[in-house]
């Protein structure tokens, strides 16, 4: 029990100690261990494994949705784990991407689609696998205040004069007409290529009969036939990018959307919970080697993680959240914006604040489980855009999701922590990796992980396969 009452450093200390001293008798870790194997159960029931790689170096970009890291970091559950973790916020995704797959990083929170392009042929080609899936939803579509006031026209009211939510791409359609009409092309920011905010952008778009443009080999920016042109911006960098009026409007995850509320220089209009309930957002990535060399060791940062999900999705947690992710070392925005929609609000124009408790989701609705059917429909969005430039039969998608996803790791992970009660058998989802059908989406299109080709033909705007 003594170990519940020391701190960090001195409990590091400890264990540096008692290492040392199994050293000199003779003990040692196992680090080929094939399968994950139990070595004891501590003080605070974490059934530790033989970790083959104790140091680790994650990475992040300055988003809310990175918070499980700094969680399983300052709530002491990668210690708990015998892991010793050093997080470091990166310059933007593809320093990301790069890090990890040269081996400069152990993981990162990555893009959900990152991992995906790598194994699909879009990019840079890596073996990437992700079991963990970070969050759910957490994403906005901001529009500079003149789009903004172009738009509210043609937005539907309330019985109090309010805009009527979800805001449909339909009212920026004659705004686009009018800047092009005055010589302008409109232009909107993303994040990355292969970003979920490039895709829900695309989608809000496209659903309203705007094309967003299709990549091609002579036109990497993917603006072929484009009424908007979507570019890619750092996340930090939107919202000073739209004051600039370099760009009208942007696809962007927390806290940049609220800085430009706060900020006074624009207006979510809405969100991707709207585009598509409870989406996947990010991930956390591993290369397979690392899973392969150091199995025990991915399962014990699994485990970790999951923790942390949880802890966050926990009534009464997210202030002390607020306060961690405000920290400089990780989001470091002011306190305010982060809470803005980490507490279960998000605030759309100045002053009109709605309660949105699933804007962002770490644990709820099987958040943490790295689901086939999530990783199929970023595939379609691929070659609905032309990333992926030829057609590709329905069996390709399924194999090489299963390649990437792994909730075999989850899985491990998960019974482990039922086993010291962490968490209760009920949480771990009955499944065979694909969700249900739905049509939770902006145009209620149906989505059925099983059937990719399908859901390809039903879009009006895109490319639209046979099946092979």
């Amino acid at each position: 029990m003594l170990r519940l009452f020391l701190n960090p450093i001195v409990r590091y200390s400890i264990l540096s100690m008692l290492l040392v001293g199994l050293t000199q008798c003779g003990g040692s870790k196992s680090s080929s261990s094939e399968e994950t194997s139990e070595a004891s159960l501590d003080s605070s029931s974490t059934v530790q494994l033989e970790i083959e790689k104790p140091q680790l170096t994650f990475g992040f970009i300055k988003l809310t949705d990175m918070a499980p890291l700094a969680i399983a970091k300052e709530l002491g559950y990668f210690e708990d784990e015998g892991l010793y973790v050093t997080i470091e916020a990166q310059s933007n995704w593809k320093n990301v991407l790069d890090r990890v797959i040269d081996g400069q990083l152990d993981g990162s929170h990555m893009l959900a689609g990152q991992p995906i392009a790598a194994g699909a042929g879009f990019g840079r080609q890596a073996e990437l696998v992700t079991p963990f899936s970070m969050d759910l939803n957490g994403n906005g579509i901001t529009v500079s205040n003149d789009v903004w006031s172009k738009m509210k026209p043609h937005v539907p009211k309330d019985a109090e004069g309010k805009p009527v939510h979800p805001i449909k791409a339909d009212a920026l359609a004659p705004v686009i007409s009018e800047y092009k009409n005055d010589g302008k092309a409109f232009k909107m920011g993303m994040v990355f290529p292969v970003s979920t905010h490039n895709y829900e952008i695309r989608y809000w778009l496209a659903a309203a009969g705007i094309n967003p443009g299709f990549y091609t080999a002579d036109n990497i920016q993917g603006q072929v036939d484009a009424d908007v042109l979507l570019s890619v911006t750092p996340p930090p960098q939107m919202p000073a990018t739209l004051e600039a009026g370099t760009i009208y409007g942007y696809c962007v995850g927390e806290p940049w959307n609220q800085q430009a509320v706060f900020k006074g220089i624009g207006v979510p209009v809405t969100t991707n919970y709207d585009v598509w309930k409870n989406n996947p957002e990010k991930v956390f990535v591993m290369t397979k080697e690392f899973t392969e060399k150091y199995p025990n060791t991915a399962t014990a940062v699994t485990k970790a993680l999951i923790r942390a999900g949880k802890w966050l999705d926990t009534p009464g947690n997210r202030p002390k959240a607020v306060g961690i992710l405000s920290m400089p070392e990780y989001v470091g925005a002011d306190s305010v914006v982060i809470a803005n929609s980490m507490t279960g609000t998000f605030e759309f124009e100045k002053g009109d604040k709605r309660s949105m408790p699933d804007f962002n989701v770490f644990f709820r609705h099987h958040a943490t489980y790295p689901f086939y059917s999530d990783g199929v429909w970023f595939l379609t969005q691929m070659r609905r855009w032309g990333q992926i430039p030829e057609t590709k039969p329905a069996d390709w998608y399924h194999s090489t999701i299963k390649d990437i996803y792994r909730p075999d790791i989850w899985m491990q992970a998960a019974e482990l922590l039922v086993k010291e009660g962490h968490l209760e058998a009920s949480e771990i989802p009955s499944t065979d990796g694909y969700k249900t059908p739905t049509t939770d989406f902006i145009d209620g299109v149906k989505y059925d992980g099983k059937d990719p080709i399908g859901y390809l033909k039903s879009f009006e705007i895109g490319n639209k396969d046979d099946a092979l």
